[in-house]
């Protein structure tokens, strides 16, 4: 089993930057259950600050913005990994899992989210690291099926 945590998509504060993604409406008896989960899991857990940011729906009837809770990694969280090349990122996710799945499939999917939903964002990281993961996939499981037959 791997040795290493998850390693997670983390937004990073950019005054200038633009993130694409989905907001969840939480309404009623729903709003002090989803709040009290996620500070726990994401502010004292995760070390992560919480900001109220505009919120602009695709939808072409969508008059104005709303606003929405986001969850902002910091440098001081001791998960923190801190920058690193696409390489070193895709090498990391390779021996990384978390409670919900290993992370090439965290890694996949969301690079098909994005793809697929959000086709106009140009996540060049993203994809970047995407690529250096599967250039490196073939590797891994050549090295596992030759240690098999020996």
């Amino acid at each position: 089993s791997p040795s290493q945590p998850g390693r997670v998509v983390t937004l990073l504060e950019d005054c200038g930057a633009c993130t694409w993604g989905v907001a969840y409406e939480v309404c009623g008896e729903q709003i002090a259950a989803s709040l009290q989960y996620l500070n726990m899991r994401e502010a004292v857990l995760g070390g992560y600050d919480t900001k109220l940011v505009k919120f602009h729906p695709q939808e072409k009837d969508a008059e104005e913005p709303i606003l929405a809770l986001v969850y902002i990694a910091t440098p001081q969280n001791p998960s923190y990994l801190g920058p690193a090349s696409e390489e070193d990122i895709a090498a990391q996710i390779i021996v990384s899992s978390g409670c919900a799945g290993h992370n090439i499939e965290y890694l996949l999917r969301l690079a098909d989210f994005m793809r697929y939903f959000c086709p106009q964002a140009e996540d060049k990281h993203l994809f970047s690291i995407e690529e250096a993961l599967i250039s490196i996939l073939p590797c891994l499981y050549y090295t596992e099926e030759s240690l098999e037959e020996t």
